[in-house]
């Protein structure tokens, strides 16, 4: 990390003793996993919600309404980041999420006592999803803060293997809440669980008012935790942010670092966290139609062996480095997720005439084990790229800003791009344009966006960001006077205009509906999504990288020449396959893209190449 110096506080190292390090850590991990296990309540009755808080539709639509306000609270985990973040370099890493811990804690107890659709209409949904966004705030600020605590704790030599026991807590949290509503179920029976039986509430509401009894727990053993050293060391000395978000956002160096970690990191390791727990336990329930019970003891048993890779890998980045490990655990995850998922439909069985899901017994004993095995393989990716993230943030953000730069990257990468893969992957399986394309391989569309992420990450993570491992994380950041500015909005924006413009007048779909007189507001609206998304990702995505290197015009000039070259290269080609129509179609989009990343690092090396010569 070239622009970033390490400015000593001229204060002596913190060294933790190995009885409050133990105290520290298992505060700040039961903490965190009971904020785990309350936010991913409704992720493990996402299926099950569709039909209790949302008007009767068709199940898909009310499997996409609740999987819609299942990312609700992802959506809004940035903003908890940022303002609890800001809260906690300002005041301390204690106080702010004690706050965090309330919030989650009542948010998710009073959907216990939230009455259903069928008994206030629409009401419900709409207090449902504000609670949902309650649990995204609280826990945008939970994990920055639990993880920077640790952090702030624990021998630099060893950060990734402390830190590593906050990255089991969410699995943990997860299996929890499965564990615990499976057992629900089973208690109640399904009659008992979805409606309750004589005088006893509805079983589902049971696992959310036990919240009240984990706040009470988690509370208690807060309160008694101790300051951050390394925060009160930097608060006796005068050197606290007087604005966190101002420094950590207005200085480029540190926000370069934040894109750099979004983009390089924790975008790539949400993607494979949710595929590989939340999208399979989604994938065998509705798409594969596996009854609840084998579903849930499939993830269950997967995550139970898995879990302990958090400390192997976390330890394994401690030695070979953050960079290698997580960069690894997203290469792996793109090659194999289609076999593995092709071979999940193979090992479930079909559904017989009459049947409306896969029972439990009808999964022979070793389809059974095949099944846990390949969604252990997913977990075992989970791990690589989960296990060593802590460490790696706080290592590149310094102790003023920690909490608010670390946060925001990492709420991103797992709340946006992470968050909104259920809900992403399941809209594509149900789409025509994949069914279409596809037939009977649609059900495995939804990888297409997993893989791509986990691609870009390795991409931007291998070219841009370099080793944390031994950085001293009692720094701060200093601006060297020859560090120009290299980002700016103005360069992002302008390419995101220019591509939308030409995507919306290249799509068939608006110049149709123009001239069918619907109205150029209607014609957009219908045809907005599609050229938005391009753009960001084929226009604006690659100029923010390219501006990061080269002023405003030549970033611009660099992408628009690198378009202009692919498609040279792949005109001819992509008309030939499209016109073979099916799968065929996508394999074409697919080669464009794969020729068009390919021409912007060759351009990318040799522009700076050329800057290099020059200087």
């Amino acid at each position: 990390m070239s622009e970033q110096a390490a400015v000593s506080l001229d204060a002596p190292e913190v060294f933790t003793d190995k009885t409050t390090l133990r105290r520290v850590i298992t505060a700040s991990s039961l903490g965190t996993l009971f904020e785990w296990y309350d936010f991913y309540l409704y992720g493990s009755l996402a299926v099950f919600f569709g039909g209790k808080f949302f008007p009767a539709q068709s199940e898909t639509a009310q499997l996409l309404a609740s999987l819609a306000t299942f990312g609700a609270g992802f959506g809004v985990r940035p903003l908890g980041a940022l303002v609890f973040g800001h809260i906690g370099d300002l005041i301390g890493r204690k106080y702010t999420f004690l706050v965090t811990m309330a919030t989650m804690g009542l948010s998710t107890a009073l959907v216990g006592l939230l009455p259903t659709y069928d008994h206030i209409g629409i009401w419900a949904t709409i207090i449902l999803v504000l609670l949902r966004l309650l649990q995204g705030l609280a826990l945008g600020g939970e994990y920055g803060g639990a993880a920077t605590y640790v952090a702030e704790h624990v021998p630099d030599a060893r950060r990734g293997y402390y830190t590593s026991y906050i990255q089991t807590t969410a699995t943990l949290g997860f299996f929890a809440s499965m564990a615990i509503i499976g057992a629900t179920r089973w208690l109640l029976g399904e009659e008992g669980f979805k409606n309750g039986t004589g005088h006893l509430i509805a079983g589902w509401r049971i696992p959310f008012l036990l919240s009240f009894i984990l706040l009470a727990v988690s509370l208690y053993i807060r309160v008694k935790m101790q300051e951050s050293p390394l925060f009160t060391k930097l608060k006796k000395s005068g050197a606290v942010s007087k604005n966190p978000l101002k420094e950590s956002f207005t200085n480029p160096v540190n926000l370069r670092y934040v894109l750099l970690a979004l983009f390089g990191a924790t975008a790539g390791q949400g993607v494979v966290w949710y595929t590989g727990q939340f999208y399979a336990l989604t994938f065998l329930q509705a798409v594969l139609k596996v009854h609840w019970l084998p579903a849930y003891l499939i993830i269950s048993v997967a995550l139970l062996f898995g879990a302990p890779l958090f400390l192997f890998f976390g330890h394994l980045s401690d030695r070979v480095g953050r960079k290698k490990v997580m960069l690894w655990g997203c290469l792996l995850a793109a090659l194999t997720y289609v076999p593995i998922y092709m071979a999940m439909r193979h090992f479930v069985p079909a559904l017989l005439p009459g049947q409306k899901v896969v029972e439990l017994a009808a999964i022979p004993a070793f389809n059974l084990v095949m099944l846990m095995g390949l969604v252990f393989l997913q977990i075992v990716y989970v791990t690589m790229v989960y296990g060593p993230i802590a460490a790696f943030l706080v290592e590149l953000f310094p102790t003023n800003v920690r909490y608010t730069s670390m946060s925001l990257p990492y709420h991103l990468g797992n709340g946006w791009f992470g968050g909104f893969l259920p809900l992403i992957a399941t809209a594509l399986t149900a789409s025509g344009m994949a069914k279409e394309a596809f037939g009977s391989g649609a059900i495995y569309a939804g990888l297409i966006y997993p893989i791509g992420i986990a691609l870009l990450t390795l991409v931007v993570g291998a070219l841009f960001i370099k080793e944390t491992m031994g950085h001293k994380i009692d720094t701060a950041i200093r601006v060297d006077a020859t560090v120009q500015e290299l980002f700016d909005w103005v360069a992002v924006l302008a390419a995101m205009a220019i591509g939308f413009i030409l995507l919306l007048q290249w799509n068939s779909d608006f110049l149709a509906d123009v001239a069918a007189h619907k109205g150029i507001f209607s014609a957009v609206w219908n045809n907005l999504w599609y050229p938005l998304i391009g753009a960001m990702a084929l226009w604006a995505l690659p100029v923010l990288f390219f501006r990061l290197e080269f002023d405003r015009l030549r970033a611009l000039g660099m992408v628009l020449a690198c378009q202009a070259l692919t498609g040279l290269f792949s005109y001819r080609l992509y008309q030939a396959f499209t016109s073979m129509g099916g799968m065929w179609k996508f394999f074409a989009f697919t080669f464009v893209l794969g020729i068009y990343t390919a021409v912007l690092a060759g351009g990318y090396a040799f522009g700076k190449g050329r800057a290099r010569m020059a200087s």
